[in-house]
Order: structure tokens, then sequence, then C-alpha cells
């Protein structure tokens, strides 16, 4: 079959591909401190926040289920365009409809890209760089997945902070620059190698099989819940983080909104990194510290109100977050069929991202019949047990 456009060499794909996952994930996360603005704008209360935030994740899932593994005979390099083509399809939609139903579509429509996105572009970089570097350990693109993958999370509420508090028309000028942006980004795909051989015919489709490893049911659900414990800290710090800095602390600033969500995501990145080579059983010891003494200053910044001991709390407990959603991913490897390890990770990532939706929304109904930092004090206690306990047992049978 001829080629429209000529392919650069894999090495050169590999971070083309790595670069676009990291702008796709940023612009996932660039509405975090955008939320007060538009709460401001339409006055509407915080629960509205959680139900636009949750709208993301349950495009997630939902995509994540439908599409997560298509690329395996559609082609690797088809999918990663087709998802930051819907990417920018969710910038025109926060363009075109910014009152709240826009945006819960809109944010739904960017969700269902991430979906597509993250399976993909991380068996893309594992297959590229296996050929441009045959001789060089998994562990390197496994990194650099996992840094664009986090690391664009956390660059995004930064990048929207910055467009909140100091350029004109914070509402339209992100989504119009991260537009531009993904249709650049998905040129540049097209120029990235194929690593997969499409069938000539494709075979019937079907959802994403979901696979409990059999005999392993206790460890994994213990691994389930950790990953969705974890993601409901990240959901609150990606959610309404910006809503308790305002209320709580009367800190409107944007950047500060955006700096703090980074902040947490950036955390967890680096976390990740920087104990990559420490054995399991040491990273889980890591993430039960980190997170109990994380959340127990988020608690303590809220009561007094301090704001450095709430923003450095959620610091610590992203680096524990970080580390015990890792730990429920090596878990689940260690436990599943070789023969079904996809199936197994995709309902480990359907957990985390349940997570991400599921508490935020019961904490958005609670905001309206309880006081803010009521809310948060539950909250904080149930994920401080919940994330304890489950790295606790996950440390317990880790090797």
């Amino acid at each position: 079959m001829s080629r429209a456009l000529p392919l650069v060499r894999h090495g050169a794909g590999f971070w083309i591909v790595a670069l676009v996952f990291l702008l796709v994930m940023a612009y996932s996360t660039v509405p975090t401190p955008l939320y007060p603005l538009y709460q401001q704008r339409d006055g509407f209360p915080a629960f509205v926040v959680t139900v636009i935030f949750a709208a993301y994740a349950v495009g997630v899932i939902v995509s994540l289920y439908l599409a997560g593994h298509v690329s395996d005979w559609l082609g690797r390099r088809r999918v990663l365009v087709i998802a930051v083509i819907v990417s920018a399809l969710s910038a025109v939609l926060f363009l075109l409809f910014s009152d709240v139903p826009g945006l819960i579509v809109a944010r739904l429509v960017n969700g269902a890209s991430i979906g597509m996105l993250t399976a993909t572009a991380t068996a893309h970089l594992g297959e590229l760089r296996a050929r441009s570097k045959p001789d060089e350990n998994a562990l390197v693109a496994a990194s650099v997945s996992g840094a664009a993958n986090l690391g664009g999370l956390s660059l995004g509420p930064l990048i929207g902070g910055l467009f909140a508090e100091f350029l004109p028309s914070p509402l339209v000028l992100p989504h119009l620059v991260f537009l531009v942006v993904l249709l650049v980004a998905a040129l540049a795909l097209l120029l990235v190698p194929e690593t997969v051989d499409i069938p000539d015919e494709a075979p019937r489709y079907r959802p994403q099989k979901l696979s409990v490893p059999a005999g392993a049911g206790r460890p994994f659900v213990v691994a389930a819940f950790a990953a969705f414990t974890g993601f409901a800290v990240f959901g609150l710090f990606t959610s309404l983080a910006p809503t308790f800095l305002v209320v709580t602390f009367q800190a409107p600033d944007h950047l500060l909104a955006g700096a703090t969500s980074f902040a947490v995501f950036a955390a967890a990145a680096i976390g990740q990194v920087a104990l990559a080579r420490v054995a399991v059983r040491t990273q889980l010891a890591v993430a039960i510290v980190a997170c109990a003494m994380g959340l127990v200053l988020v608690a303590l910044g809220a009561v007094l109100p301090l704001i450095v001991a709430f923003i450095g709390g959620g610091i610590i407990a992203g680096l524990g977050v970080g580390l015990l959603f890792r730990g429920a991913v090596a878990t689940a490897v260690s436990l599943a069929d070789p023969a079904k390890k996809g199936e197994t990770l995709a309902l480990i990532f359907l957990s985390a991202y349940t997570g991400l939706a599921l508490p935020v929304l019961l904490v958005g109904g609670a905001l309206a019949v309880a006081p803010a930092t009521v809310v948060l004090l539950v909250f904080v206690a149930l994920v401080l047990v919940a994330t304890v306990s489950a790295a606790t047992l996950m440390r317990r049978r880790a090797e």
C-alpha cells in the first residue's frame, strides 16, 4: 500500500508519540482551574462542578471498555490519530457550547479521547522503542509512557491556571490554543511508523474483555480497591480543590488552583520514576506513610485553616497515591494469566477511573447539605483508612 507521507524512523516516532501523549493528557486537565470561572459566570453550585468532572471519567470508562483495545487490529497510528481528533472535537465543543450541558458533553467527549489514547499510546511507545533499540530494557519505554501520562495530567492545571491568571478570555483562549496544537499533533502522528500488522479483514468487533484472575479474587479485589481509592484523591484535587481554595481559604488565585493540582500529580509522577527500581514492598511502605501523613495534613489544613498544610498534604498524598496505583498495577500483573493480562489490566483501569468519578460526585452532593470543611474531613477520613488498608494488604503478599 502506498504512503501519502514519508515516515520518520522508529526512534523519532517514539518521541513524537510521547509528546502527543503528554499534550493530549495535559488538555484533559486544563479545565481544572477554570471551573470556578464557569461557576462564577453561570452561578451553579459545587455539585454541578462534580457532574461536569464526572462526565470526563465516564467518557474514559466507556471508551476504555468499547475502544481501548481496537488498535490491535485497526493499527496503533490510526487509533491515536482518531483519539487526538476526538480531543480536538472536545475543544470545539468547549468553544461553541459553554453552558452547563455543553460543558458536560465536552468533558464526556474529552474523556472518550483519553480512553482510546492511554492503552494505545502505551503499547505504541513500547513497540517503537523495541524496534529502535531492541537491546534496551523495556523499563525505559514504560517510564517514558508513565511520565507522559502523569506528567501531562500534572501540566494541564498549571497551563490552565496561567491562562486564567495572566491572559485574556480564559474560557476561550486555552481551548482555542489547544485546538490548534491538537490538530498539528494529529498531523505529526501521520509520520509515525505503524507497529502492528493490520489484517486485510478486521475481526468481528467485541468490547474489551474484563478478567478477574482465576483463584486470586481476594488479592485482585484489594488491588482494584487500591486503584479506586487512589484515584479518588486525584479526583478531589482535579475537580473540587479550586472550590475549596476559594471557599475555605479565601484564595481565588487561578494560578494557585492550577499549581495545586499540578503539584499533586507531579508528586505522583516523580515518586513513580524515582522509586522505579525499588522493591514493591518498599514502594508500598512509602505509600502507606505518605498517604497517611498527607491526608492528615490535608485535614488539618482545612480545620485550622492553613493553606500551606492543605497543599503540602496534597503533594505528600499524591506521592503516596502514585506508588499505591503502581502497586495495584504490579499486583494485578503478578496475578494475571499471561494470556489474559490485558483483560485484567483493563479491569484495574476501569476501577481507577470509577474512583475518579463516583466519590467526587458524592462529595459534590454532600456540599449541598453540609459545610465544605465537614465534607472534606469525612472524605479524607474514609480515603485515609481505605488507602492505608489497601496498601497494607498488598504489601503483605508482595515479594
